[in-house]
């Protein structure tokens, strides 16, 4: 047996990027069909529609999608406009599906549950790469199909796929018990369930930005509701990172949200508990209490926010051969480069078909999907991403091997806010000489006295001085 070329690549996902994969696609001519589980393009972002992204317009539309746009009349958006995820849906994706041409591609409440390959399962080794992939496809109905496709583009995202309360990874003892008064993610406090959070005593598990966006929320409505009482629960002892860099974040809207966390901190309007890790939730008359791993216990609470990150689903592909980082679940290549126990900055090199490539041929996961358990993930990553890759399956090698993105400089390190301080020192000691091979002061000194890079021998300086600062331990 040997794949149809006929076949078309199957995208899986109707967010940006899978939205962009399938218009690049189109652009070169190769057949393609989209498969979204939602009732429209964009269903998961709608979820979080309410929350303004860190970065602008201008970042946040894909080349290929925009010259599709532009041919049916298309007006985008100003280049330098935040725009909420309502607002990415609406002004770009809906549009953007809506063109003769993607429509003919796009099926929604389309599920696809499985990936494997025609006939042959993850054991058998001959004649592998020969057999079509195979997705089943679950309808809105319940009715089941087998589509065939020659490669799988897999933007099906993490949105789906919460992490847990409890700090091993797991669910926290009682937590799916508790699940009435849990919420995972950044719920809407401010309009759709604002009487749900209304005179409650609320606690936040969570130390990243997905938590930043929900207690500044919940304190905004604490103005106009001094019944709310809010608790803040972190695992680390040290705020610093999701404080981040202040002014300093050259995605001024991410660092004006860890400016704003700090001031709320210290405005004494919550209660902070560091070094909290959640073990166990137990219901009582008077609400729901936490315990953590050393037995401290809080609460009473009535409303809880579960914001600790998200991960990817991995046994949709389970019969597939997938090369992953053994710890943050993204292709093997790239979990060396976005690792938050090394990076603390908020940037990759951009990266394309070999750093996503997997032991089964063929088969990519890309945006978030792409980055697996990491934190923090760029939607113009995600399209040159599918920009790479797309020309790889279109036979054009020299342009896929290319890198066509300039990423801003986004990444700011974790820094102590008497580093903060002193504008002339900067990130990591400030910037490195213009000849010397390092991405900043610390990593200058530290390469000048025999080390790899910022001052341990673990650590490794950042790929390019664009890209980001200087990476260290966390």
């Amino acid at each position: 047996m040997s794949p149809r070329s006929d076949l078309p690549v199957a995208v899986i996902g109707g967010g940006p990027v899978g939205l962009a994969a399938a218009a690049h696609l189109l652009e070169r001519g190769v057949p393609v069909r989209l498969y979204e589980s939602g009732a429209s393009v964009g269903a998961n972002i709608r979820a979080w529609g309410h929350v303004r992204l860190f970065s602008p317009w201008g970042f946040n539309t894909d080349t290929a999608a925009t010259a599709l746009l532009r041919r049916h009349g298309w007006q985008q958006p100003p280049a330098d406009v935040l725009p909420t995820g309502h607002a990415l849906v609406d002004a770009y994706l809906a549009p953007l599906a809506q063109t003769p041409e993607m429509r003919e591609v796009i099926e929604t409440n389309a599920k696809v549950r499985h990936v494997s390959r025609q006939g042959v399962d993850k054991v058998v080794t001959r004649g592998r790469g020969d057999h079509p992939f195979a997705l089943t496809v679950e309808q809105m109905s319940g009715d089941a199909r087998i589509d065939l496709a020659r490669a799988v583009i897999d933007a099906s995202g993490t949105w789906s796929n919460s992490n847990p309360m409890g700090a091993s990874g797991t669910p926290a003892i009682g937590e799916p018990a508790s699940r009435h008064r849990i919420a995972y993610g950044i719920p809407d406090v401010l309009r759709a369930e604002r009487a749900v959070y209304a005179d409650k005593r609320v606690l936040v598990v969570g130390g990243g930005h997905s938590a930043a966006n929900a207690l500044l929320d919940l304190a905004r409505l604490a103005e106009t509701d001094a019944g709310i009482q809010l608790t803040w629960a972190v695992r680390s002892g040290s705020l610093v990172r999701v404080f981040g860099g202040g002014e300093a974040d050259k995605l001024q809207a991410r660092g004006q949200l860890g400016t704003d966390l700090k001031h709320l901190v210290e405005s004494g309007r919550l209660n902070l508990v560091m070094n909290f890790s959640a073990a166990r939730v137990d219901e009582t008359a008077a609400g729901a209490t936490l315990t953590s791993t050393s037995e401290t216990t809080i609460g009473p609470f009535d409303r809880i926010i579960v914001a600790t990150g998200l991960r990817p689903d991995l046994d949709m592909t389970r019969e597939l051969r997938l090369d992953l980082d053994p710890w943050l679940e993204c292709p093997r290549a790239l979990g060396p480069l976005i690792d938050p126990n090394l990076h603390s900055c908020g940037s990759v090199r951009p990266h394309g078909h070999k750093e996503l490539a997997h032991l089964e041929p063929d088969y990519y996961a890309v945006g978030i999907k792409s980055y697996g358990r990491a934190p923090t993930f760029l939607m113009a990553t995600g399209y040159e991403q599918v920009r790479s890759i797309t020309a790889r399956l279109a036979g054009d090698h020299a342009a896929a091997d290319e890198v066509r993105l300039i990423l801003p400089e986004t990444g700011v390190c974790s820094t102590s806010f008497a580093r903060a301080k002193q504008p002339e020192a900067g990130c990591c000691g400030g910037p490195a000489k213009a000849d010397a091979d390092a991405c900043c002061v610390e990593d200058e000194t530290a390469k000048a006295g025999g080390k790899s890079g910022c001052g341990t021998a673990e650590a490794k300086p950042a790929a390019s001085k664009a890209a980001a600062c200087c990476p260290v331990p966390a």
